[in-house]
C-alpha cells in the first residue's frame, strides 16, 4: 500500500460525515459508527483522537501503520490505539456485489476509567509497552452483541444515552473476559517516554496532530513536552512544525505536479485558503506564482 496525498481524516469527528455511513450512536463523547458500501479498493487515511475498535461483518479492512499491515477480514476486530496515523485499504466480498459491512466504535478514557470502577476488572499480568495495532478474538457472545445493535441503528433517535452507555459497557466486559492482554494495554497510562524527540516530530509532521497529541505520544505532560522541545530546538512546536511543512510545500511545488490543494493536504495543512494566507506570508508569493517562478529558473538552467 502506497502513502496517498489526500486529507488525513480526524477520526471520528470528521467521520460522521463520511457518505457510506449508515448510521451512528452518540453519547457524551463516545460513538459507534456503522458503514456499508460497495466498494473493490477504496483506500484513504486517518488520525485518531480517540482507541478505537474495528468490527468487519462482511469484507476485507486492511490497515497500514508505519511498515506494517494488519488485514481484517469478515467477524474479525482490530483494535487501533490512540494518537496514531493509520492508512487503510477497503474491500467488499466479491460474491455480494463487494458489500464491505463494518462498525466503528470509539472509546475515551473517561469511559475506560468509569469501567474500571463498574466492573472491578484487575489485569492478571503487566505487559511492556503500548501495542499501537492488534487483532482482537471474537466469540460468539461479542457476535451476538454487534447483532444486538441492529435496531439501535435503525432508530438512533429513540435511544437514551444511558442505554448506549450500558452497551458501551457491555462491549468492554466481553473484551475483558477474552481478551485480557487488550484491556491492560487500553487501561495503562502511557509512561513510555519517547526521549528522541527529533524521531517523533519527523514521524508526525504531516497528521493533523495537536501540542496536546505529540507530548501524550512522547510520554511527557504538555508543559514538560513544551520545556523540552524548545531545549532541542530553540523555538515553539507550532513555529517548527508550520516551517517544516512549508518547506515540503515549496519542494512539492518545485519539484511535482501535484496540484495546490494536493501539495495544502499532503504537507498537513487542513485549510487550502489557510495553507496559501500562511504560504505567502513566508515566501512572499502564493504557492501557484511560487510554482510558476520555480519552473521558469529551472528552464533558465537547463
Amino acid at each position: 500500500m502506497s502513502m496517498r496525498s489526500g486529507k488525513i481524516i480526524k477520526a471520528p469527528q470528521e467521520l460522521e460525515r463520511a457518505p457510506d455511513k449508515q448510521g451512528s450512536l452518540k453519547q457524551n463523547g463516545l460513538s459507534v459508527i456503522k458503514f456499508c458500501l460497495h466498494t473493490q479498493g477504496t483506500t484513504g487515511s486517518y488520525f485518531l483522537k480517540d482507541h478505537m475498535l474495528l468490527f468487519v461483518k462482511s469484507g476485507v479492512y486492511t490497515v497500514q501503520f508505519k511498515n506494517q499491515e494488519y488485514t481484517v477480514r469478515s467477524n474479525e476486530m482490530v483494535f487501533l490505539h490512540k494518537s496514531i496515523r493509520i492508512d487503510y485499504i477497503k474491500s467488499g466480498e466479491p460474491g455480494s456485489e463487494f458489500m464491505l459491512d463494518y462498525m466503528m466504535f470509539f472509546l475515551n478514557e473517561k469511559m475506560l476509567e468509569e469501567f474500571v470502577q463498574f466492573s472491578g476488572f484487575k489485569p492478571g499480568y503487566t505487559v511492556n509497552g503500548i501495542t499501537p495495532v492488534s487483532i482482537m478474538q471474537v466469540n460468539e457472545l461479542t457476535r451476538s452483541y454487534i447483532a444486538s445493535l441492529k435496531p439501535y441503528f435503525e432508530n438512533p433517535d429513540e435511544v437514551k444515552d444511558g442505554l448506549i452507555r450500558l452497551k458501551f459497557m457491555e462491549l468492554l466486559f466481553h473484551l475483558a473476559h477474552t481478551n485480557d492482554h487488550f484491556l491492560y494495554q487500553l487501561l495503562q497510562p502511557n509512561t513510555e517516554r519517547n526521549s528522541n524527540l527529533e524521531k517523533l516530530m519527523e514521524e508526525n509532521i504531516t497528521n493533523p496532530i495537536s501540542i496536546s497529541d505529540l507530548a501524550y505520544l512522547s510520554g511527557r505532560s504538555l508543559s514538560s513536552f513544551k520545556r523540552d522541545f524548545q531545549t532541542v530546538y530553540h523555538t515553539s512546536p507550532l513555529k517548527w512544525i508550520r516551517n517544516q511543512r512549508l518547506d515540503k510545500a515549496k519542494k512539492l511545488l518545485a519539484e511535482t505536479s501535484l496540484s495546490v490543494t494536493d501539495v495544502c493536504f499532503s504537507t498537513g495543512f487542513e485549510n487550502v485558503a489557510h495553507f496559501s494566507k500562511v504560504f505567502k506570508l513566508q515566501v512572499g508569493l502564493p504557492p501557484s506564482e511560487f510554482r510558476l517562478q520555480s519552473k521558469q529558473s529551472e528552464e533558465k538552467i537547463k
